[in-house]
């Protein structure tokens, strides 16, 4: 016989597990399913999360995020002052930008611990395999839901099951761990590496994220070894293993609700596609997610409010992130010739609203 529950999870990153909390409690009973033994791990991001202000600039309709975004001390590796931007030429271009680095495995294991507080039931090591007459089918038994939701990254198997599309042209990056002192600014590098690559060096406490993405458009290499050439650049050792993911490019998907399902965060393609940022955007879509879904089982609310509100706080921002990382794609980063250029003829100030998914033009 099937188990029975008010909302189903897909996906116990920050995502799914903002969705859990805010779901239990409304109210409703939840379960998370995660895939994986252990929340949070590996990592396979860049951990670094803006300031409460930063957040606030880039999305002026956000509401209550003091409940939101009251992350613990403990969980802050490093706090950050600024981002600086390299050219080919390692010509440097600093922007004032606060915000804190995070071990994201704790991170993630901290939100779990919320949500399971709230109520909500975790199940580690059971996989969602598909949708079979209006029933979760896992790789451990069969779920009857009133709510499904996908939290389950940028290839969503809820998405696909929903008939929801799916994130098109995600881009590969890989990540590392290395040791070493850094000053408390995030480095981003473009060019230098392979035509449509760019690297990154996010510090944390004697230690810092390095990684590298691409896009697949430009480049005739491999990623491993953009990275491995990046590594070398910079006399960098990887400290424990090398992890890839893709990461969305060209913003949210058209439709996030389709009958009793909703996707929420990489899966939604709720990702700031310049940077690859993608952690607030997930909890605070994933607390609108979650009331909506337990408004849904307890009044019989519509799964559309969740579409209608996260989209008034975060779809115009995001279009237009996805717009920039367009225009970077068409005009900059062919070669490093164009990428020296274009970031020369922004200047700080355009720059600057690259970086906060604001126009660059005018």
């Amino acid at each position: 016989m099937a188990e029975k529950v008010d909302v189903l999870v897909v996906g116990s990153g920050p995502a799914g597990s903002v969705t859990a909390r805010y779901a239990a409690q409304a109210g409703a009973s939840v379960k998370i399913l995660e895939r994986r033994p252990v929340v949070g791990v590996p990592v396979r991001c860049g951990e670094f999360m803006p300031s409460d202000e930063e957040i606030q600039n880039m999305f002026p309709k956000l509401r209550d995020m003091k409940s939101l975004f009251d992350i613990p001390e403990d969980l802050r590796c490093l706090n950050t002052v600024g981002i600086n931007l390299i050219d080919p030429d390692d010509r440097v271009t600093t922007l004032e930008f606060n915000g804190y680095t995070t071990d994201r495995d704790r991170f993630d294991q901290y939100l779990a611990d919320l949500a399971v507080e709230a109520g909500a039931e975790l199940c580690l090591g059971q996989a969602f395999n598909e949708i079979r007459d209006g029933v979760a089918v896992t790789d451990k038994g069969e779920i009857e839901y009133k709510v499904l939701v996908g939290a389950d990254g940028p290839g969503s198997r809820v998405a696909q099951s929903l008939g929801l599309q799916r994130n098109r042209n995600p881009y590969p990056a890989v990540t590392a761990q290395v040791k070493g002192d850094f000053e408390p600014y995030t480095q981003m590098f473009f060019g230098g590496i392979a035509p449509g690559a760019y690297g990154w060096i996010i510090p944390k406490d004697g230690r810092a994220n390095v990684g590298v993405g691409f896009s697949p458009k430009f480049a005739d290499g491999t990623l491993s070894s953009y990275f491995d050439k990046f590594m070398a650049r910079h006399g960098f050792k990887a400290e424990g293993k090398v992890y890839g993911k893709y990461v969305p490019s060209e913003g949210p998907i058209p439709k996030t609700v389709s009958g009793n399902g909703m996707v929420v965060g990489d899966a939604a393609g709720q990702v700031i596609s310049v940077n690859g940022g993608g952690i607030p955007l997930a909890m605070i879509a994933g607390r609108i997610c979650g009331q909506v879904a337990a408004d849904n089982v307890i009044n019989g609310a519509s799964l559309q409010n969740y579409e209608t509100q996260w989209r008034e706080i975060m779809d115009s921002p995001l279009k237009m992130a996805a717009l920039n990382k367009k225009l970077a794609d068409t005009f900059a980063f062919r070669s490093d010739a164009t990428t020296k250029m274009c970031m020369r003829i922004l200047g700080k100030r355009r720059m600057g609203n690259l970086i906060r998914c604001k126009r660059i033009f005018p």
